[in-house]
């Protein structure tokens, strides 16, 4: 028998756990931003010499942008009230979309990593 009050689903404030899983979704998609900040200031300096200049840029802004739009609706999640049935619907299409979203992100960092291992990344000396 389990003894925390998450276990009871009548201890269980549907609310207040989304608020607190949707801030640290939040937290993440800010550490996430600022990284890709910081991979788009080394590809600048970088100059346009780098083989994958313009791919990168593009594929950083795209990030940048979706991870903008993210953001967005994180606050949006988080600012309604989960215990609403009136809510819950948007809030079920919301997630799904933050979801997709979410995924696309990951999907274009992954290109990212991948374009700009060339000079900035693990196998700068190796030549493909």
């Amino acid at each position: 028998m389990c003894i925390c009050s998450l276990c009871s689903a009548s201890n269980l404030n549907m609310n207040l756990y989304a608020t607190k899983k949707t801030a640290a979704e939040g937290m993440l998609d800010i550490a996430l931003f600022l990284a890709n900040i910081t991979h788009m200031k080394t590809v600048i300096e970088q100059g346009a010499g780098y083989r994958y200049y313009a791919a990168v840029l593009t594929l950083i802004s795209f990030s940048l942008a979706l991870q903008i739009v993210a953001g967005i609706l994180i606050i949006i999640i988080a600012r309604r009230d989960l215990n609403d049935e009136a809510n819950q619907k948007s809030l079920d299409s919301l997630n799904n979309t933050l979801t997709i979203i979410i995924f696309l992100i990951f999907v274009t960092d992954i290109f990212i990593s991948v374009f700009g291992m060339e000079r900035t990344g693990l196998f700068a000396r190796m030549h493909f």
